[in-house]
Parts: C-alpha cells; structure tokens; sequence
C-alpha cells in the first residue's frame, strides 16, 4: 500500500534526476534534444502546487490535436484557461511564438528572390496553414523579384476573405512595388481555388495593368499543401 502511494506521488522537476531537468538537459545536450512540452516548460519556469512545469506544458500541448502548431493561432484569453498560465506565462508563451513566426520570416535586411511560388510557400506556410479565418496578403516585389515586404490587407471569415483592390494597391504603391504576389490561406486545409478566389484574381489582374503593377501569381495555402494560380495556368 505503502508503494502504491510512492508510486503516484506527484514529484516537482527539482525532484527528477538531473539529466532529465529540462534546462539541464539543454545544457548538457542541446535544445534540439528537448520535446516540445519541455521546451515549453522552460519558457513558463514553474507549474503550480498539483502540477510541474511540465506537467502545464503537456496540458498546453493537449488543447488542440495539432499539438505545438495550435500555439501559432491560440490568444492571451484561451492560454490563461489553462490552470497555472496567468497573463505573465501565457505572454511569455506568446512572445516566444511571435520571435519564432519573425525568424522564419527573413531578417529586415535580407533580399530574397522569388523564382518560384515554393520559395514563399516555405517561407510563410508555417505562419498561415493553421490560422482560423482567411488571411489576405501580399507579396511585394521590386525589379528583380526580391521581397520588400509582405503585408496583411485584410482577415475574412471562416470560409471567406474580404479584399478590396484599392486596399491591394494601396499597400503596393505605399512600397514602389513593381509587382504583387496574392498570398492567402484556407482554414479547411483543402487550397482549391473557390470562384471567389477566381474572380477576385481576375480582378486584381485587371487593376494591376492599368495601374502598372503587374500580379504575378496567387498562392493558396492550405495544410501542407498550396495552389499556385500560375502553375495552373489560372493566372
């Protein structure tokens, strides 16, 4: 009976052997050998009195099926529910997600050449395949097809984005662009154009040569999987 109390006792993470200390184990073998839950416990530092850090990370993780993806979406609101996440750990949690999604963007001073949709897929995919509502935006380009810039023109609903051509170009004259790339995503994970999306494609092809800045291609992004217009010869 004795052992069956020892057995279910709840031990803090000062309790575990020191090799399975997380921020121990980062120490002495890299953060690339850390799980996510304990990636995450290092971020909050402590649980509260029934549960480790660790234990927290895992309820975390355990929110949505889509485990550490779910945190790229999730807000201050829904991270505070979780018992042991007060404002100051779920903004920790938060800026951490934030500092990650800005790296994988590129640093302000590189230049990168978009020669095919692929090179912005892999570059915004991670950002935008597991938002809730359709996000609008483009790509700005200079002569040579470099990014200045990638900007939100507008967020829609669960199934539809809300876009305006003067909105588009607006954003585009504002940078010097030389030419535009549509970039938007599909919560449903399936990036099959609608004919909405054909339409304002369409559209905003139609703006772009009166005004001289040229639309280059529409990208749909889904869940691991996107649709170039261009490609598709639907551009």
């Amino acid at each position: 009976m004795d052992n069956a109390v020892d057995f279910e006792k709840k031990y803090t993470l000062k309790e575990l052997p020191v090799s399975e200390r997380p921020r121990e184990k980062l120490m002495n073998y890299g953060v690339e050998r850390l799980s996510n839950a304990e990636l995450i416990a290092i971020i909050i530092r402590t649980g509260h009195k029934d549960d480790t850090a660790l234990d927290v990370a895992n309820r975390i993780l355990s929110m949505d099926e889509k485990g550490l993806s779910h945190l790229t979406s999730i807000s201050l609101k829904q991270l505070t529910k979780i018992k042991g996440i007060g404002v100051c750990k779920a903004s920790q949690i938060l800026a951490s997600v934030e500092i990650g999604k800005r790296i994988k963007r590129w640093s302000a001073e590189e230049k990168i050449k978009v020669s095919s949709p692929d090179i912005l897929v892999n570059l915004i995919s991670d950002e935008m395949r597991f938002l809730n509502k359709e996000h609008f935006n483009i790509a700005i380009l200079d002569t040579k097809n470099q990014i200045i810039a990638i900007e939100n023109i507008s967020i829609g609903t669960l199934n539809a984005s809300i876009v305006h051509p003067r909105d588009v170009f607006h954003a585009a004259i504002n940078r010097s662009a030389n030419s535009i790339i549509l970039i938007h995503n599909h919560p449903s994970g399936d990036p099959s154009p609608s004919d909405e999306d054909i339409n304002i494609t369409s559209r905003l092809v139609e703006a772009g040569d009166l005004i001289g800045i040229k639309v280059l291609d529409h990208i749909i992004i889904g869940d691991n999987r996107y649709v170039s217009f261009k490609e598709k010869n639907l551009i």
